[in-house]
């Protein structure tokens, strides 16, 4: 399927007017659906209104009973996931190595804690999990050299080549519109584009990626002045394959 992507600078101005003219607040921009969703046959990816269907992705881990999944992250879109991940019947783990401290990042570390979500201070458990979900860096990630300890865990997800990676908008440490950059993350099994395809989604070899974005949230004026597509979601569905 052919699709129209987003640069990164016009991404942030996306995003910008979604805050401002558009009416939606960070809070709302990272938040799953509030849509009735079958319970355990749904996977949040975080981030504006995605989920995708674990059960399609990978159907031997579904049937698994342990299901468990880390969640590796630099900002909102994990914790969101955690949290919805824990109350479908996951067993999610996270990994936050530079929390905030802005109240919108540590009222949503609050809710985690509460529901027992268990923060997880090193990666050296990371062979016992099923999924890994890459929420460090998103679209505004400037390419370069990667800082500690990012780099540290980026190196440390790459050398778990048995588990596979779900990426949140893009690849950590890919350049948006280039694609992929040495000491990013490796090929994940999964992307999912937030709103709309970066450029680094035509990067991708769909013979090992799967690609799905979730952008039913965009109304048809906002789409055409930015040039979005306007996908056919079916039924309930937030997201789509491409």
């Amino acid at each position: 399927m052919s699709f129209k992507t987003l640069s990164a600078k016009v991404a942030a101005q996306v995003d910008q007017e979604l805050m401002s003219t558009g009416g939606f607040s960070i809070d709302q921009l990272k938040q799953p659906s509030s849509l009735s969703l079958k319970r355990r046959k749904f996977l949040s990816s975080s981030g504006p209104v995605t989920t995708v269907r674990l059960y399609e992705i990978y159907p031997t881990q579904y049937l698994l009973l342990s299901r468990h999944i880390n969640i590796i992250l630099k900002g909102g879109d994990g914790l969101v996931a955690a949290r919805h991940l824990k109350l479908w019947g996951y067993q999610p783990s996270v990994y936050y190595p530079k929390p905030s401290s802005k109240p919108l990042f540590v009222g949503l570390e609050t809710q985690l804690k509460n529901l027992e979500i268990e923060f997880i201070n090193d990666l050296n458990s990371i062979s016992n999990y099923q999924l890994i979900i890459d929420a460090i860096f998103g679209f505004s990630f400037k390419a370069g050299n990667i800082r500690e300890p990012f780099k540290s865990v980026i190196d440390t997800v790459n050398k778990a080549t048995q588990i596979p990676i779900l990426s949140v908008d893009i690849p950590s440490g890919w350049d948006v519109d280039n694609g992929f950059l040495e000491g990013g993350i490796r090929e994940p099994a999964v992307l999912v584009s937030l709103t709309a395809p970066k450029p680094v989604a035509n990067c991708i070899d769909t013979t090992k990626t799967q690609h799905y974005v979730g952008g039913r949230f965009v109304g048809r004026a906002f789409a055409e002045k930015y040039g979005i597509d306007l996908y056919q979601y079916k039924g309930y569905d937030q997201v789509l394959k491409l």
